[in-house]
């Protein structure tokens, strides 16, 4: 009685799809091939796009790229029907338990919004077969994720901040399949949990799935039973291949300039010629004195016959590095 059993899961379809947003690619390029109450895994490291993965295939985020359809529902065209037959659970940021309330309190809550979102009447007090619809719907729920009030420590009157991690993520799938939607997405499965805890919380999601309902569930290990779905940080890759290129240009550009070295040291085979007038003096017309003067520009001469080659080579160096 807590899901409308008549509606079918949703099968979901899905070519090249991606979402871009100001700061470049959340994710692009995925395929989804999923019949109705399959379990889709989302595999991929923190930051590859998972959670906006869930949020577009359920209309609360636009796809930019690709081709989509859930439920035969084409995205995003029908964002606003797709939305409103799926549901989400264990989004940090998006929906979360609130530590301070009790797990009866979270399970009130979610059957009051159920009941104004689907158009009934919220006013309170509710009749007496009201009351005892929600009453089973919530218990419903409650066995499909096999959370058992009373092995709580106070039971429904519970703090989520008690729940151990695994108790607090079956109660987030209980308040996102009270109202029966097609699909429902749930993020970070197996966020800092044990071995033993991860295997229960897929075969959590299984159960719900055999109820009809399709699961799109992102984790950084997937079941082997489930569609698999791998997300990469687009961003990385293109980064990655901008800096090959930048290597394969900086490795390039030394080699074409090499063969150039012979005629930039062409000036140092001058040297020679510049010191022949240096060569007249020691015949005799020149005054011994002057001979100190004329050793001195020697000197000169091949100090700055040096100067030429070093600056002829900073110059190559320069042009190499161009």
């Amino acid at each position: 009685m807590f899901v409308n059993t008549t509606r079918q899961g949703a099968a979901v379809d899905a070519r090249g799809i991606g979402v871009e947003g100001p700061r470049g690619w959340a994710f692009r390029g995925i395929d989804i091939s999923a019949e109705p109450g399959a379990l889709i895994a989302v595999q991929g490291s923190s930051g590859s796009g998972r959670t906006c993965l869930l949020l577009a295939l359920t209309g609360r985020m636009r796809i930019t790229a690709g081709e989509a359809t859930v439920a035969g529902l084409p995205l995003p065209k029908r964002i606003g029907t797709v939305r409103s037959r799926t549901a989400i659970a264990h989004v940090p940021g998006v929906v979360e338990l609130e530590p301070a309330l009790t797990v009866a309190e979270h399970l009130k809550e979610q059957a009051l919004l159920g009941h104004r979102f689907q158009g009934l009447s919220a006013s309170l007090p509710w009749g007496r077969r009201q009351k005892e619809a929600t009453r089973a719907r919530i218990d419903a729920a409650l066995a499909v994720v096999g959370l058992d009030p009373a092995s709580l420590v106070k039971g429904l009157r519970t703090a989520v901040r008690d729940l151990e991690r695994i108790e607090a993520l079956r109660l987030s799938v209980a308040l996102g399949i009270m109202h029966g939607p097609q699909l429902l997405a749930v993020d970070d499965v197996d966020l800092k949990l044990s071995a033993a805890e991860r295997a229960e919380a897929w075969e959590l999601l299984r159960g719900v799935t055999r109820t009809g309902i399709t699961v799109v569930a992102a984790g950084s290990e997937a079941p082997a039973d489930a569609v698999l779905v791998r997300t990469t940080p687009a961003p990385a890759a293109a980064d990655t291949a901008a800096a090959d290129t930048a290597a394969a240009d900086t490795i390039a550009a030394p080699a074409a300039k090499t063969p150039e070295a012979p005629a930039a040291e062409a000036p140092a085979a001058e040297a020679p010629a510049a010191e022949a007038p240096a060569a007249k003096p020691a015949a005799g017309k020149t005054p011994a004195a002057d001979a100190p003067g004329a050793a001195g520009t020697g000197t000169e001469s091949a100090t700055h016959t040096g100067t030429d080659e070093e600056e002829a080579a900073d110059a190559f160096a320069e042009t190499g590095r161009a």
